[in-house]
């Protein structure tokens, strides 16, 4: 015997919970049945499975309403990075405009396609985190890309939260370059630092 925690959603989930950790040490999915009974529960899913509950003390037995579900909003993932880049490409790089976000190649869109202030052309793949992977990525693009005259010659640039230390060696060996951004300062949750001009 042990001090557990047991929960019951409506859906007819039931968990089981030990202080420690946070995986639970039961989930019965829905829908179960539960057969109550002074001493414990016997509880039955939905696929024959079965789940004998001990129980020798209550130390709080409560129902909590939880509500309607509002759902989740995400914040900080690379489609929210992308937008807020697409609105200020400057802060990639100076003079630096939108062309397209999400541009088609026959290997999938790249997410920003830009033009330098002499205008040359520019593919940005942005992540929250550059990986090695980001780079090929991009220079599988930039291949597609600088096959067609009226885009080359294409430049590439990565740009993430953070940058990995092997993913600007690999970006420099291949000819791209990186930029990390701050996601809150972009996003207008933390004031840009002042500056004397």
């Amino acid at each position: 015997m042990a001090r557990r925690l047991l929960i019951v959603k409506t859906d007819g989930t039931v968990i089981v919970h030990a202080d420690k950790g946070h995986k639970a040490l039961n989930w019965m999915p829905p829908p179960c049945t539960i057969l109550e009974r002074a001493d414990g529960w016997t509880v039955s899913g939905a696929r024959g499975e079965r789940l004998e509950i001990a129980i020798a003390h209550k130390h709080l037995d409560q129902t909590v309403e939880l509500g309607l579900e509002p759902g989740l909003q995400k914040t900080g993932s690379e489609t929210e990075l992308q937008w807020l880049l697409a609105q200020a490409p400057e802060e990639i790089g100076p003079g630096l405009r939108l062309v397209s976000r999400e541009f088609p190649t026959d290997l999938g869109p790249i997410d920003l396609l830009l033009r330098d202030a002499a205008g040359a052309t520019v593919a940005v793949e942005v992540k929250r985190i550059g990986e090695l992977a980001a780079v090929e990525q991009l220079s599988r693009y930039l291949e597609r890309l600088n096959g067609d005259a009226s885009l080359a010659p294409v430049r590439g640039i990565l740009v993430a939260q953070v940058v990995k230390p092997q993913t600007r060696v690999l970006a420099a060996a291949r000819g791209i370059d990186w930029v990390e951004v701050d996601f809150d300062r972009l996003a207008g949750r933390v004031e840009r630092d002042p500056t004397l001009f």
